[in-house]
């Protein structure tokens, strides 16, 4: 029984804006992709045989699952495991699906929830997908991780298979630090069509499955994002088409994503075939974020008789009645037209560098020949031998491989170069944010690029809309210009804008309308949400006997803090979710809150519960500003999470016997201490005391605090 008190430090800020860049996790054990990891899978055998006579079934069944990549080694038993892919579950050479959550809920292995082996029997190279992965990972794009694996199944090789994140929320949430928004799976013919001011118009269906199927806050059900975005496509005049778009769209890492499905071909994405790709709203920044999908019809791949490699880069949609708004609206705007410019001679000229990009790919042919050589299926679809392999990076192989991917980096590289249009773009700005710290001071950094240097970088802003100041932006030298105002209390309203000259004089002021660092109005108080437990099944219990998510408020402050005009919330884009009971914590004193989502049960029984797979915690006051926060991971049975108090490591304790059924519970060493119970009243004080003597506690969980700030927590059955 697993009983032990992790610490994380977590930060105070009086206001925070949350990070709009993405995150890229790298790749870990399980998409390393140096060597060609192993997995095994154990099934049933009539139940692979029922699997592959009915292609079309999503069911489900029991398997073990061997993960082997030389170093790490782990067994997981049972794991969901189907087929997958459109079609594909046709084809002799099948792609699969694992599932660690299936018959585990809450089941991750290294963070994933679930695995995509896809066959790649379309592709003789079996490197497309992959290759376009690494250029839109190496380019800043929040794409999935793949690597190669071998697959086994019953101990019988069913050859070279690529290994690819799946995206679902916690994909989301490892790229943009929240996944409480809608995620939109978005396959044909999801063209992005203004349908009307109606979200549930938007829930439109080819077959049995939406063409926009919401894969999260399936309860809630609401389409209204989607239906605003393809509002602004089809109404937003081109004068206004930058700004309304950019409050609802990450528009500027969009137009590098057009220039990477262009380079690569991907016409079976959003642009040419209205498929592929998912639609996450970020809230952290209120934006749709684009998420490219299902890459492996690449560099030449075609089955429509186009020359992918030589197709008009503003004209890359089938045109004629087929409406693709979020490329043409885009594309055909003048000032947008020029930065997707911008990024498409910065993509083949900069970013990819083709003799290296073919040095790489050499080595993973190499690595992954002897694979090849020996799969059983690489040959069953389109007649592929081990001879196509070898020549597949030089030579179109025929049918529809019409290119093979040397000869269609240079042409595609060619092509695009010679329809590159000339003229500068206007600079763009993007990842604007802004923070309060404790000491009077705002913080305010952005992102920039422009093709003609040198670049200026002012803020304007104004104090309590005053007039309009000005400050210097300077390169931090990490990728942003930033700015330090001080001297403004939390008490100040702060207005700002960020304008950027660049060496030809075009100017560009970003947000089109003033964001606003929120004012302090009044005390904020020194809280923190100091330990939190989300999976809680024998550790402590309510007054009712449930074993409840529960989380810890600590009084920081020098005096009594009034919690009745605080909120707390399990989503920072909802900070009232919660009011917190009426009721005064005492300097140093501790209120423990059940999040089990029952507020009926009593005033500290919270109306939300927390998510163990991960999400926010977040502390409020009454004008909705942020105390305190914190956002975690997956959390594991019967472990909790706490902040470290300040304080010297050797004067830190430790109790014994914990939990404790018996008379006394014991110090480590000698100290100074009071004990709270879990409702945060004193119950004990004592100096150079080495136990305590626990006779008249009743059972439930209790809190000792040092003099010098270090705390321990213990339970009495």
């Amino acid at each position: 029984m697993k009983r032990n008190i992790l610490s994380l430090i977590f930060g105070l800020l009086v206001y925070q804006s949350l990070p709009a860049q993405p995150a890229l996790p790298d790749n870990g054990p399980l998409y390393t992709d140096t060597v060609v990891p192993r997995i095994d899978i154990t099934i049933n055998p009539d139940t692979l045989d029922w699997i592959y006579k009915n292609p079309a079934n999503d069911l489900e069944f029991h398997a073990k699952f061997v993960f082997n990549n030389g170093t790490v080694c782990d067994t997981i038993d049972p794991v969901g495991f189907r087929l997958r892919g459109n079609t594909s579950r046709y084809s002799k050479k099948k792609s699969f699906k694992v599932s660690f959550n299936t018959f585990t809920p809450g089941g991750k292995y290294y963070g994933v929830e679930k695995l995509n082996l896809n066959g790649e029997h379309n592709d003789p190279s079996v490197m497309r997908s992959k290759v376009m992965w690494d250029i839109l990972r190496k380019w800043g794009i929040p794409a999935p991780r793949a690597n190669h694996v071998e697959l086994f199944i019953n101990g019988r090789y069913y050859g070279l298979y690529i290994n690819v994140e799946h995206i679902d929320e916690e994909f989301v949430f490892s790229r943009f630090g929240n996944k409480n928004g809608n995620l939109y799976k978005c396959l044909y013919p999801a063209d992005l069509n203004y349908l009307g001011s109606d979200p549930d118009d938007y829930k439109l269906l080819s077959g049995d499955r939406r063409v926009y199927e919401l894969t999260t806050n399936k309860e809630e059900d609401n389409y209204s994002d989607l239906a605003a975005l393809t509002d602004v496509l089809e109404n937003s005049p081109d004068n206004k088409l930058a700004c309304e778009l950019e409050e609802l769209f990450n528009t500027y890492d969009y137009l590098k994503i057009i220039a990477a499905d262009i380079f690569c071909g991907n016409w079976d994405g959003y642009i040419y075939n209205k498929n592929n790709y998912y639609l996450y709203h970020n809230t952290a920044t209120g934006k749709m974020e684009y998420i490219p999908y299902d890459v492996d019809n690449t560099f030449g791949i075609d089955w429509f008789g186009v020359d992918w490699a030589a197709l008009n880069i503003y004209a890359w949609h089938p045109g004629g009645t087929e409406k693709r708004p979020l490329y043409s609206r885009l594309i055909n705007n003048p000032e947008l037209r020029k930065q997707f410019t911008y990024y498409a001679n910065q993509l083949i000229t900069t970013t990819i560098d083709i003799d290296s990009l073919m040095l790489s790919i050499e080595d993973r042919k190499n690595m992954i020949a002897p694979f090849i050589a020996e799969d059983p299926f690489y040959p069953l679809d389109y007649g592929y031998d081990y001879n196509d392999f070898l020549l597949s990076c030089t030579k179109a192989i025929g049918a529809h491989v019409k290119w093979g991917l040397y000869p269609f980096f240079h042409a595609r590289s060619m092509s695009m170069s010679q329809q590159i249009e000339s003229g500068a773009m206007v600079p763009v700005i993007k990842y604007i944010r802004h923070r309060r710290d404790e000491d009077q001071k705002v913080m305010i950094s952005a992102c920039v690029e422009t093709d003609i240097m040198p670049v200026s970088v002012i803020l304007l802003y104004s104090i309590n809309d005053g007039d309009i100041q000005q400050a210097d932006m300077p390169y931090d030298g990490h990728g942003s210009y930033s700015a330090t105002l001080g001297s403004v209390s939390g008490e100040t309203k702060v207005s700002y804008q960020v304008m950027v000259t660049d060496g030809l004089g075009r100017m560009k002021l970003m947000p089109c309308a003033m964001a606003v660092a929120k004012p302090v109005s009044g005390y904020t108080p020194l809280l923190f949400i100091n330990e939190f437990m989300a999976d809680n099944s024998v550790t402590v219990s309510d007054e009712y006997g449930n074993y409840s998510d529960w989380i810890e408020i600590y009084n920081g402050d020098t005096g009594n803090i009034y919690l009745g005009d605080l909120y707390m919330t399990d989503n920072l884009a909802s900070p009232d979710k919660w009011q917190l009971p009426g009721i005064n914590l005492q300097p140093g004193g501790f209120a423990l809150f059940w999040a089990d989502g029952n507020p009926t049960l009593g005033d500290r029984h919270a109306e939300f519960k927390l998510d163990k797979e991960g999400e926010a915690i977040g502390l409020f006051t009454a004008d909705l500003l942020l105390v305190d926060t914190l956002t975690f991971g997956m959390q594991s049975e019967d472990i909790s999470y706490g902040r470290r108090s300040d304080g010297a490591a050797e004067n830190r304790f430790f109790v014994y016997p914990n939990p404790v059924t018996g008379t006394m519970v014991k110090l480590s060493h000698r100290i100074n201490c009071r004990v709270f119970n879990s409702s945060g009243l004193q119950i004990f004080a004592g100096k150079e005391v080495d136990e305590i003597d626990i006779r008249s506690y009743p059972p439930g969980l209790y809190i000792i605090v040092s003099d010098n700030g270090w705390s321990a927590k213990f339970i009495v059955y």
